[in-house]
């Protein structure tokens, strides 16, 4: 008897997909926190279109070019690198959506052992020129 409650269980979770409306989180304003190894909380805000991403982070603005692969994946190349890491592109996979969020995993192209993932929110479907921290 307890075979067919697992069996019904089983059935019942591998039926359940995460939602993945990724089309949503192309375009738009965003904003990403994550916590420092300080344990400081570090706000970064970007706008993304198609084809290019502008992310404002400490007072400071980086531009990247973003090339869609799929639905759900793109490779950024940051266009005027300062250094050898930042010549090196970044892939992100958005893993999860839900209606103003995405869940995504990112590393340097090629490296996918030292992948992280983050939690993005959408502020705005406009593409904005600056933000307040």
């Amino acid at each position: 008897m307890k075979l067919q409650y697992l069996i019904v269980v089983l059935i019942f979770f591998s039926c359940y997909n995460q939602e993945r409306n990724c089309k949503n989180f192309q375009s738009g304003t965003f904003k990403f926190e994550t916590i420092s190894s300080k344990g400081d909380t570090l706000k970064t805000y970007f706008t993304r279109t198609n084809n290019l991403e502008v992310d404002y982070f400490d007072n400071k603005i980086d531009s990247s070019s973003v090339n869609w692969v799929s639905e759900c994946e793109c490779v950024l190349k940051n266009i005027n690198p300062k250094n050898l890491s930042e010549e090196k592109p970044i892939q992100m996979k958005i893993l999860s959506t839900s209606k103003d969020e995405y869940i995504f995993e990112y590393s340097f192209v090629g490296d996918i052992k030292n992948s992280n993932r983050g939690k993005a929110k959408k502020i705005s479907g406009q593409i904005l020129n600056k933000f307040d921290n």
